[in-house]
């Protein structure tokens, strides 16, 4: 019965050994970092700005009666317009409000206008090609047309005197009735970020 339990211990502590030597490639210079912590490195536009932006038009919206009065509307959401002085990946910008909204359950996407072409091929694909059952290819016409679509822009102002950098963004977003052309919802954030002359 010892023998037994020294022989379990030996197999637990040779396992564990093996299971905490994953194979590690480094140059030594790279860490991983907390991809929630605040980004001061510039006053550019980044990672904070995004997630901030995100976070506040996800809550506003998803607080809005026009969301609310009927059940999981269907949306379609257009890339951001960027009318800033510097290149900013408003893609990214919409891609990560569209995420934490569908999280929610209580709004659905349709393809947006970028992504409509794709989607009209694969129709044509399996409707068209001949490689398909009838009776499970996806038919032409049958697309459901969105309720609201989501358009936005994003601005700043550059600001410099002697030794500081101010920099302003302003971030907008509408949700629009696609029927009637109502502007049911729009929120804005605002963020401000200043620097000394080392930083620019």
């Amino acid at each position: 019965m010892r023998t037994q339990l020294l022989l379990s211990a030996t197999v637990i502590v040779l396992l564990s050994g093996c299971a905490s030597q994953t194979p590690t490639l480094s140059s030594g210079n790279v860490e991983y970092g907390d991809s929630k912590a605040v980004e001061t490195l510039t006053n550019e536009f980044g990672s904070t700005d995004l997630q901030s932006i995100a976070q506040a038009m996800t809550t506003s919206l998803l607080q809005s009666p026009a969301v609310g009065a009927k059940q999981r509307p269907l949306v379609t959401i257009a890339e951001v317009k960027n009318r800033t002085s510097e290149y900013i990946d408003t893609k990214s910008i919409t891609d990560t409000i569209r995420t934490k909204v569908m999280k929610s359950g209580l709004v659905r996407f349709a393809v947006d206008t970028s992504g409509m072409q794709t989607q009209t091929d694969e129709i044509v694909r399996q409707s068209q090609s001949g490689m398909y059952k009838k009776s499970k290819s996806k038919k032409i016409g049958q697309m459901e047309g969105a309720d609201f679509r989501i358009e936005g822009t994003i601005t700043s102002i550059v600001k410099k005197a002697d030794d500081v950098k101010d920099v302003y963004y302003k971030f907008s977003l509408q949700l629009i009735d696609n029927e009637s052309g109502v502007m049911e919802w729009a929120d804005e954030k605002e963020i401000r970020k200043t620097s000394n002359k080392s930083m620019f």
